[in-house]
């Protein structure tokens, strides 16, 4: 198999018996770690702040080998490399603020070989028409709302093409019907990718996720967590109410 038919594949991962500790620490972040991510479906990580979340984001991208020591196993269903099939989406945008809106799009792809810079540029285009913002694609970061360059880093993310997608937060500094309609966006743009989301907000974790963790302890460890069976995004009507509140109920137990 191709290193190209690899990263167009759909990809699940497995985590089994892991730890995870920062070197500069005399205890482990993550401990006895289990957790399988199907894929192309999303899974969400609930928890309290510095439970690990994100360090476990992070090492999974690949910024973190020099700053910890992992143990356990990390697979994938097709038994490839993870660390080159993955697309990144933090919690800031992140654009380039003296690059225009196409070109932010494009920022990371210009440090590779392979398609030259017109196709990277027309294939750009098409994913701003997707996300709705191809007449901002001369414009600049600061002429944008925090909504729209949202949308572009969006864009940005998906213009990398990578079957696992990483994203840390990326709709918490946005307003309730600003972060509601990128939910939606998300899901329908990211439709088979493997997609790991971390947030705070369990709403929007029943929302978009077919699995969802929560992760509590110190060190801490992940429990898996009864989500519908419903298309994504999902409507909040009684059910997911109901889940909603449990799980703040079990999350309340960490600030006790």
């Amino acid at each position: 198999m191709t290193n190209t038919t690899l990263s167009k594949a759909l990809i699940g991962i497995d985590i089994k018996q892991a730890s995870l500790q920062y070197n500069d620490s005399n205890a482990c972040t993550l401990s006895n770690i289990n957790m399988h991510f199907p894929a192309g479906q999303w899974t969400a990580i609930l928890g309290k702040s510095g439970c690990g979340k994100t360090s476990l984001l992070r090492y999974l991208a690949g910024l973190l080998d020099e700053q910890v020591t992992w143990q356990g196993s990390l697979t994938s269903s097709d038994n490839g490399s993870i660390r080159d099939r993955i697309a990144y989406m933090a919690q800031q945008d992140l654009l380039m603020p003296w690059l225009n809106i196409i070109d932010n799009v494009c920022f990371s792809l210009n440090f590779k070989a392979g398609k030259g810079n017109t196709d990277h540029q027309e294939n750009a285009l098409q994913l701003l028409d997707l996300v709705g913002l191809k007449d901002q694609a001369l414009s600049f970061p600061h002429q944008l709302s925090g909504g729209m360059r949202q949308r572009v880093a969006l864009a940005r993310t998906l213009m990398q093409d990578q079957p696992i997608v990483l994203m840390d937060e990326p709709f918490s500094a946005l307003d309730a019907v600003t972060r509601h309609r990128l939910q939606n966006l998300a899901a329908k743009v990211l439709v088979n990718k493997t997609v790991l989301l971390i947030t705070h907000d369990p709403q929007e974790a029943l929302r978009l996720s077919q699995q969802i963790y929560i992760m509590q302890g110190k060190p801490a460890n992940a429990v898996a967590l009864p989500v519908p069976s419903s298309s994504i995004p999902r409507t909040i009507d009684a059910e997911l109410a109901d889940l909603q509140q449990k799980i703040l109920t079990t999350l309340e137990a960490d600030y006790e």
